[in-house]
């Protein structure tokens, strides 16, 4: 394939084939202030934080939110920092077409992103990392803003087979508010295949509501400064079933439903006990501005 996207795939190839560790733990600490105030903007709660291993491998699974804004991604990372510091090695499977864009792969290299799909994150927890994995991908965090409460991996069962042959404990996580940042109408899907973003693999190209009407990821409306509430759920453990299990459909599947029940449970729950976030993250900007 020539052209751009030939491109993009010819680098995408090579990200795939570098298995070579990239994570710069000095590169990270001098980050986190600017994302600690980009955060701070949607007045973030953390929960459950005690669930997460100081030390030692184990897959996070979260609920993806905010289109790209992805305001709870930050705070769920930040999280784990404060909880294991920089040192010890954590890692976010990330939508691999990213690395194949120049200056923003090396970016998300070296805050410890990997790309999914690709043997890194089983090398990962192998060598005893902690892995964060948004099964949901652009499909989840594209929803429409009818469907904002619930969880929609879209049939995707990887982190099952990924935990069940490295046989590390699962530690779901659950997001409420930060898809409550932006309005999205409709993810696009059919805009996507006429315009030929699936050959990159790009399924989504979300209508967004903005201040002045309808609009897309091309003007995209800022986010709202929704309230987000992050917890930490306790740990699943599928260790006895054995590595093999990850060959069997119907373990993988009765796996995934485990996960996606425990994490629809914990967001409905989220939804009565945190109401109106856009609401409450207003009434908290204007009351930190008000005591400054």
């Amino acid at each position: 394939m020539n052209g751009p996207l030939g491109m993009l795939e010819r680098r995408l190839d090579h990200e795939h084939r570098d298995r070579a560790p990239h994570r710069d733990p000095a590169y990270i600490e001098r980050r986190i202030e600017a994302v600690r105030s980009y955060t701070k903007y949607f007045s973030p709660e953390v929960r459950g934080i005690a669930h997460v291993p100081v030390v030692g491998p184990a897959l996070l699974i979260g609920n993806h939110n905010g289109v790209f804004y992805m305001p709870d991604t930050w705070v769920t990372a930040l999280a784990i920092i404060e909880r294991r510091g920089t040192e010890h090695p954590a890692y976010t499977l990330t939508y691999d077409l990213l690395f194949a864009v120049p200056v923003v792969g090396q970016f998300l290299r070296r805050i410890g992103a990997i790309p999914a799909g690709s043997e890194e994150a089983e090398a990962a927890l192998a060598a005893g990392a902690l892995v964060l994995d948004y099964p949901g991908g652009d499909w989840e965090a594209c929803r429409p803003w009818l469907d904002r409460n619930t969880i929609d991996f879209g049939h995707r069962t990887g982190f099952v087979r990924l935990a069940l042959r490295t046989g590390v404990p699962v530690v779901p996580v659950v997001a409420h508010g930060s898809h409550d940042s932006v309005v999205v109408i409709s993810r696009g899907e059919a805009i996507a295949r006429r315009t030929g973003l699936g050959v990159g693999r790009i399924k989504v190209f979300p209508i967004l509501l903005g201040p002045f009407g309808l609009t897309t990821m091309l003007t995209p409306p800022p986010p709202l400064p929704s309230s987000i509430t992050v917890e930490f759920l306790p740990p699943i453990d599928w260790s006895d079933l054995g590595p093999t299990a990850a060959e069997d459909p119907d373990v993988v599947d009765a796996c995934a439903a485990e996960v996606i029940a425990a994490m629809q449970a914990a967001l409905d729950r989220l939804r009565v006990e945190r109401a109106h976030p856009v609401r409450r993250g207003l009434a908290n900007l204007v009351s930190g501005a008000r005591s400054h």
